[in-house]
């Protein structure tokens, strides 16, 4: 039987592109937004959810086999750390209380470190409009890291993964843990596409248990 897998926040930059790549895969894929969205695709569903609701999210991922979290808290959004934070954390209690045992879930860049053991977010400049958001993702790593009854995995992306990165889909990667992956140039890059690429593996052959993980070109 074809492994079920649920993706929250899945119309995000980010959701979007690991939805169609798991769907791509054959894979029996939910999306969970907090709108309904339509699908032609026999293998792909959605769902509409508030993720903060942890009852009825948790219902809605009861016999899932994986369950991805890109939730996103708005880079817009003023309240953004609180938000990301209460949000994480809600979505953490439900995927437990629904009985899913295997959590993927994508956070930040901000966490990674430099060669000197500083993280990456408290090397940015204050003003810097993404730092609540870096941090929240950072705090909420924490958090995560303390969590011992799901197998869980925190995906951080490369600094230079955003919708300016027009590479595409090559299927190319590098591993890594704690550190950006650096290319020739010294840059930490990857696209969304490749992205989700990198967690659709993760799924397919799970490497990453209760750790954080990273990938560049």
């Amino acid at each position: 039987m074809e492994m079920k897998i649920a993706v929250i926040g899945t119309t995000g930059f980010v959701g979007k592109n690991i939805t169609n790549e798991l769907a791509n895969r054959g894979f029996e894929v939910t999306g969970i937004s907090r709108t309904e969205q339509a699908s032609d695709r026999p293998n792909l569903h959605y769902k509409a959810v508030d993720a903060t609701d942890i009852d009825a999210l948790s219902t809605i991922l009861k016999n899932f086999d994986v369950v991805i979290s890109a939730f996103g808290a708005g880079w817009t959004n003023p309240t953004i750390y609180d938000d990301f934070i209460a949000g994480s954390k809600a979505i953490q209690t439900a995927v437990k209380q629904s009985g899913v045992i295997r959590f993927i879930c994508i956070g930040g860049a901000g966490s990674l470190f430099t060669p000197d053991g500083t993280q990456l977010v408290d090397t940015f400049p204050l003003d810097n409009p993404f730092v609540p958001g870096a941090k929240a993702a950072r705090d909420y790593y924490n958090i995560l890291k303390e969590e011992t009854d799901l197998d869980w995995a925190f995906f951080s992306p490369a600094v230079e993964m955003h919708q300016g990165i027009t590479i595409g889909r090559t299927g190319k990667y590098r591993l890594g843990t704690d550190y950006p992956v650096l290319d020739e140039n010294g840059k930490n890059v990857l696209s969304v596409e490749d992205l989700a690429v990198v967690i659709a593996d993760e799924v397919e052959n799970p490497k990453h248990h209760q750790t954080r993980f990273t990938a560049a070109y």
